[in-house]
């Protein structure tokens, strides 16, 4: 019996180390909103129990997120993608996309990019952005496409800007050179 308490409290402490543990200060990205920085490390008492909190500011907006600490993962908070990972970002938006997105209706396409874009995965968001800027320049993109683009391009302006620590200008001119061939 105890033989096997310990090897579940082992497994258990394995797990926890796992989870990102982020500092006040740091930069991070919260699926959907984009670049954040963990303004506070906070103690409340929900449902009788007592949680740890990370409190983040987005950049965009200045909304203001509690994410449980031990949730990290689930909500897929992570850091901002490293400087040597931007040219991988721009290969995905290189490539040639997916054919059958023409043959969708607009409401189908808008869900399944809303889909990737909820994964937090600036590789799915890179996708979102390519397809949208491609079609815009084919048909008119419908009232939530247009939405969606202009959260692909915050969202991919954001974290690449962050990442390279330099202004979004340059990268979206970066970007628009990617797509010059396509016009």
């Amino acid at each position: 019996m105890k033989m096997n308490e310990k090897k579940a409290r082992q497994q258990t402490q394995i797990v926890k180390s796992k989870v990102r543990v982020f500092q006040v200060g740091d930069l991070a990205v919260y699926p959907a909103h984009g670049v954040g920085k963990i303004e506070a490390i906070e103690s409340r008492v929900v449902n009788g129990e007592k949680h740890d909190f990370y409190i983040m500011k987005v950049l965009e907006n200045s909304m203001v997120i509690m994410i449980p600490t031990w949730n990290v993962d689930s909500v897929g908070l992570r850091d901002v993608i490293r400087e040597k990972e931007i040219p991988k970002i721009y290969e995905v938006m290189k490539k040639d996309r997916e054919s059958l997105a023409d043959s969708q209706t607009w409401n189908r396409r808008y869900r399944e990019y809303m889909d990737k874009i909820k994964t937090g995965s600036l590789y799915d968001v890179a996708e979102v952005f390519r397809d949208l800027y491609l079609l815009r320049l084919n048909k008119d993109l419908s009232f939530g496409e247009r939405k969606l683009f202009d959260t692909a391009t915050t969202l991919l302006l954001r974290e690449l800007s962050t990442a390279r620590n330099t202004d979004e200008a340059t990268i979206l001119s970066e970007i628009e050179s990617l797509f010059a061939d396509s016009q």
